[in-house]
């Protein structure tokens, strides 16, 4: 990678697109195309939904003292073989270097009616008016047993005591952590009176609550943390992509079709040798727009490498569970809980938006 300034182009202002920018950003130029004016900082959407103040830093703010110009606007149209970037705005940019990072968004499944009476975490703010303005307490349904799911509904269940709150999974929840930290999520949900339903899958989502294979669940407001899925503007643009849509990268974040387009975040599928696949979220995310910001600067030739430490869930506002894990993502033993686990994921949470630098 040639170190002369260039024009970057990076679509996408998640974990990876915009730690990529800011790091490209002390050396060459870069335009960061994004139609958001905040940072979304998906991992704490939790809290969003519970109604609790946002920690949503202004892009501007995060971008200052960089040569990054922020286009609020989205991508509709890449021509990979001009060089050129479309926007909604009607402007066209040209780029020596494109990074795409689009992340992803939520996976419905096809799932009827998921869609339209369903909250995912783009809408978690109306999920959280909704309760706020009801005229009395009522159910929610949390559909997913996975990581966000979890940290979800022990949220909105210490935020609103009054309200009931289901937790409804095909899976068992938490499925992939060790034994003991199922067993304390267990215990959190008991403390916090969330009524769990595993085992069965959703197959539509009505204004009443969702049907399942095994029968219908009631609930007045239903939140889905079912899965995630790329967006489809890599494939439509030729970009080499997985049967999911995932673009295919090298080692160095490359796509494979075209090694002019840099792949980061949920968008790309990456491997590690002794990691294996690398599963979406900003744990990796993050590394990879830094790692990616630092190969396009010059501070690295090497490729990309990362190896998985740990777990975190928050459960609630006093209470969490940091699980240790194995380079691959397979579990350890060891856990920490209560106030320690608590405070290792608020020093992470800090540490991420440090690292956005």
């Amino acid at each position: 990678m040639t170190t002369q300034q260039q024009h970057i182009v990076v679509i996408g202002a998640g974990y990876a697109g915009l730690s990529a920018a800011t790091r490209a950003g002390r050396k060459h130029r870069v335009t960061l195309v994004a139609p958001e004016a905040r940072f979304l900082n998906r991992v704490r959407q939790h809290e969003t939904f519970a109604g609790l103040p946002e920690h949503r830093p202004a892009l501007a703010e995060v971008l200052a003292d960089r040569q990054v110009t922020h286009k609020q606007a989205l991508a509709t149209e890449l021509d990979l073989n001009g060089r050129k970037v479309f926007l909604d705005s009607g402007e066209v940019l040209s780029y020596d270097t494109l990074v795409y990072a689009l992340g992803s968004r939520t996976a419905w499944h096809g799932v009827p009616g998921a869609a339209e009476h369903a909250y995912p975490a783009e809408r978690a703010a109306e999920l959280a008016a909704r309760m706020k303005a009801a005229a009395k307490p009522g159910t929610v349904a949390v559909v997913g047993g996975g990581l966000t799911g979890i940290e979800l509904a022990t949220e909105l269940a210490e935020a609103h005591p009054a309200w009931k709150v289901r937790v409804v999974s095909a899976a068992p929840v938490g499925h992939h952590l060790s034994a003991k930290g199922r067993a304390y999520v267990r215990r959190a949900f008991e403390r916090l009176g969330v009524e769990v339903h595993e085992g069965r899958a959703v197959t539509a989502v009505t204004a009443a609550g969702v049907r399942t294979d095994e029968g219908a669940i009631d609930a007045d407001l239903v939140a889905w943390t079912a899965a995630f899925e790329p967006r489809e503007l890599a494939a439509e643009a030729g970009l080499a992509v997985t049967a999911d849509g995932r673009a295919v990268v090298d080692e160095y974040l490359r796509s494979v079709s075209h090694p002019d387009v840099h792949v980061v975040g949920d968008a790309a599928q990456v491997r590690v040798e002794g990691v294996g696949e690398l599963r979406m979220g900003c744990v990796s995310a993050l590394p990879q727009g830094g790692y990616l910001g630092d190969l396009l600067t010059g501070k690295t030739a090497k490729p990309f490498a990362f190896k998985y430490q740990l777990q975190c869930i928050s459960l609630g506002r006093r209470d969490g569970l940091v699980q240790l894990v194995h380079p691959d993502d397979s579990m350890r033993n060891t856990v920490l809980t209560g106030a320690l686990g608590r405070w290792t994921k608020g020093l992470i949470l800090k540490v991420i938006l440090k690292s956005l630098r």
